[in-house]
């Protein structure tokens, strides 16, 4: 696409939860759209109210991107890449949309600020738009297309298949050896009682002994273990899209929200000392609204509804501004 063609920027960065976020909406939006990469100096770790509607923060090079013709709507997510949105929106008008809460500071100078129902209440004259979950880039077609794309490299596993999306330790909490040989043995009981497959899948947040300790409490059930730390060809998205039922470890927000985007039936194991209450306050929304259920010690798949949190921030939008 031509940049003149695009009438919304998407800026992303090196994270990329925030990054499905931006680009689940932008894609969701089914306008011409922009991938602007961001890249940070150390004064990206400067408060709000220093860095302010401006592109401090950001890499000469980033910066010599941010050119016109500039779009007529900035999606961001996370405290980093906001200011830049605000800067767009001081120096050419441009619709700032938010998603995440950037601060206190950051968060009054937006056209709409998208958060999660779980996290806190916060003060801002901006719109907020409430949403269940993460907004993330897994629609019906997507899915579709991995089912297709991994379906040959699963069909010789007996069913039902039990997918395992495993992520790991956290800022404030560990994904410990003792949790994973939890949540292998209960895995390889469900295998076991239904005659199955596990389809594993740790991630880079996986601790190499939690993981180590993982394959060994699921060795000897048919089926796949992807092993972040091998490297190689991760199947996460057949996984998400062929799967009888997923377990997903909760203190992934992300992961919970995408993984109910797919068919199968969702379980989240979330064991004391690994989830917060913040993740909890998502778990219950995610079992009150009938997508998932904590994991039961016997085969229960329940269906559920897709959840598509991207595809109502895209709505809320055009239903704001129609004209683009």
């Amino acid at each position: 696409m031509n940049a003149a063609d695009a009438t919304v920027w998407a800026l992303t960065d090196d994270r990329p939860g925030n990054n499905a976020q931006v680009l689940g909406v932008a894609e969701a939006l089914g306008r011409p759209f922009r991938d602007v990469p961001l890249a940070y100096t150390r004064a990206a770790r400067l408060p709000d109210w220093l860095r302010g509607a401006s592109l401090l923060g950001l890499t000469p090079a980033t910066v010599a991107t941010l050119v016109p013709p500039y779009p007529a709507l900035v999606i961001t997510a996370g405290r980093r890449a906001a200011p830049a949105g605000r800067w767009l929106r001081a120096q050419a008008g441009t619709r700032h949309v938010q998603l995440m809460d950037p601060g206190p500071e950051a968060r009054r100078a937006v056209d709409l600020l998208v958060l999660p129902e779980h996290d806190r209440p916060v003060r801002t004259n901006a719109p907020v738009l409430r949403v269940t979950g993460a907004p993330h880039r897994w629609t019906p077609e997507r899915l579709a297309g991995a089912a297709a794309e991994w379906r040959p490299a699963f069909d010789g596993l007996p069913g039902p298949w039990i997918a395992a999306l495993v992520g790991g330790s956290t800022k404030r909490r560990r994904f410990t050896p003792a949790m994973a040989e939890t949540l292998g043995a209960r895995l390889a009981a469900l295998a076991d009682s239904t005659g199955g497959s596990l389809l594993v899948s740790t991630s880079r947040r996986t601790p190499a002994d939690a993981e180590e300790r993982l394959r060994r409490a699921t060795a000897g059930r048919p089926g796949v273990f992807y092993a972040w730390h091998a490297g190689g060809t991760n199947p996460y998205p057949g996984f998400l899209a062929l799967a009888d039922a997923i377990v997903v470890t909760g203190e992934s927000m992300g992961m919970c929200t995408e993984a109910c985007a797919a068919p199968g039936a969702v379980h989240i194991f979330a064991p004391e000392g690994l989830v917060t209450a913040k993740n909890a306050r998502l778990h219950r929304a995610l079992y009150d609204g009938g997508y998932a259920t904590p994991l039961p010690d016997h085969w229960a798949p329940v269906g559920h509804p897709p959840l598509n949190p991207a595809a109502e921030v895209a709505a809320a939008i055009r239903q704001r501004w129609p004209d683009g």
